[in-house]
């Protein structure tokens, strides 16, 4: 870990901008319950818990080249940083080489299985590399000696490294262009050997729980490497009288690994949900992967300061009737969200997804997982009684692509590793190739095409309007 970054969260401390959406642990019906009237329909991406960043791009980095198919095309390599939301500074590599970047994406901390590392047999030795490269390995002197390389620098190390991880993320046929990070990236493909996945820096488990008014809602478990967390109530619970707690019954303002949580709801409570949100400082786990709602690269952590991570959990309660708890993860073996109903109370739930109906008995869950297409947003509704509503919105990112070829006009933002053609390039830094000043005249062209098609076909419509009649 960089020294230096005990000096960039200090720049950024001050920054702190915790977004609602991206605290939500899972994907929880809010408002009132399907027996107690209309819920209030809500939005939210769905989130684990954890860091939430916005990547700020390359900042150390070479240049490598991809052959695919007889042609060889040049790209950028190394690390981008990514500031915390709430304070804190990241290090990361892409695992996603053939999509493009959009600068100042909102990136999520993830499991591997929810990224394309899902099924990889190699994803262990990405966090080898991780482990004992640069900048984990900030001593460039000892890194080359290791690698049988000389005189290292900086931009080397990272682009070297970079490419290590490529050979094993996206199994590309890739080469460093300095021959010194060249040596770097085959000692580090031939001496990777697999690690366990990392785990997360901050989760709440289960992250949506539900019972009868007068009941304790839980347990809710925390799971963190901070020493320590804050646990925030619901911001209603002045008035609404719902307090969190721990097992004692006693209420609880901060907790640590392993520690339970409950929702202690009046007994007198009109039916209804609430929140509670833990945040801790901690250094996020080297190899934890980063996801964003859009279609930007996926992320695996190289390194990180002491930085800000949340994590939200809900409860649900009624007096009679069904009381669901739902909570949605991606699924990237399937190919889609695993979107679960758990019931309480003392009667079935029955909601109706994706055009097919499901009931889930008093006491019972049930997991239906909805496919979805790689790299488009999703945007579906599940439905219950009495106007029961819950939107799910994100994009499903599980794989890698294919080609490199297919991706030379791809660049979005700047700057980025997406590809561009090696031999008509020249001497171009492709760093700077990410914003290209054609974009808005490409966007332009696009735009009109789309109104002289429109008035084209409006044309036509008008004069078969005679024959028609």
């Amino acid at each position: 870990m960089f020294s230096s970054f005990s000096a960039w969260s200090a720049r950024r401390r001050g920054a702190a901008r915790l977004a609602a959406a991206a605290l939500v642990s899972g994907l929880v019906a809010a408002g009132t319950l399907a027996g107690a009237g209309a819920a209030v329909a809500d939005e939210a991406p769905q989130s684990q818990g954890g860091a939430t960043a916005t990547i700020g791009g390359l900042k150390t980095y070479g240049s490598a080249v991809v052959h695919d198919n007889g042609v060889d095309q040049q790209v950028s390599a190394g690390l981008f940083e990514m500031s915390v939301d709430g304070g804190g500074m990241l290090q990361t590599y892409c695992i996603d080489l053939h999509n493009p970047t959009q600068r100042d994406a909102q990136y999520q901390e993830a499991s591997w299985s929810g990224t394309s590392l899902n099924g990889n047999k190699d994803a262990g030795k990405i966090r080898w590399i991780l482990r004992h490269s640069y900048p984990q390995v900030n001593d460039l002197a000892a890194l080359s000696d290791m690698a049988g390389a000389h005189g290292l620098t900086e931009q080397d190390a990272a682009a070297g490294t970079q490419v290590a991880i490529w050979r094993y993320s996206d199994g590309a046929d890739v080469d460093a262009v300095d021959p010194q990070a060249e040596k770097l990236a085959d000692y580090l493909q031939k001496n990777a050997r697999n690690m366990a996945e990392p785990k997360a820096s901050l989760t709440l488990d289960p992250p949506a729980v539900s019972g009868h008014a007068g009941e304790r809602l839980g347990p809710i478990t925390v799971h963190t490497d901070a020493d320590s967390v804050t646990v925030t109530p619901p911001a209603d619970a002045a008035a609404s009288g719902v307090k969190v707690v721990g097992k004692d019954g006693k209420a609880i303002t901060s907790a640590t690994n392993g520690s339970r949580l409950y929702f202690d709801v009046p007994k007198d409570a009109t039916d209804g949900s609430a929140a509670l949100t833990v945040q801790a400082s901690t250094t996020v786990p080297v190899g934890r992967a980063f996801v964003s709602g859009t279609r930007s690269q996926t992320q695996i952590l190289a390194g990180s300061s002491e930085s800000t991570v949340s994590a939200t959990a809900t409860a649900n309660w009624a007096k009679q009737g069904a009381i669901p708890a739902l909570s949605a993860t991606t699924n990237c073996a399937k190919g889609g969200v695993d979107v679960t109903a758990a019931v309480s109370g003392d009667a079935p739930f029955t909601f109706l997804l994706m055009g097919a109906e499901h009931t889930v008995a008093a006491g019972k869950s049930l997991t239906v997982t909805v496919p979805l297409k790689e790299d488009q947003a999703y945007d579906f509704t599940l439905t219950g009684p009495n106007g029961f509503e819950k939107h799910f919105t994100g994009m499903l990112d599980c794989k890698t692509q294919g080609s490199a070829g297919d991706i030379t006009t791809q660049t979005v933002g700047e700057p980025s590793p997406a590809l561009t053609s090696a031999a008509s390039t020249g001497d171009t830094n492709l760093a700077e190739t990410g914003g290209s000043g054609a974009t808005p005249v490409i966007a332009g062209i696009a735009v009109g095409l789309v109104v002289i098609g429109g008035v084209v076909m409006l044309l036509l419509r008008k004069k078969k309007a005679p024959a028609q009649n």
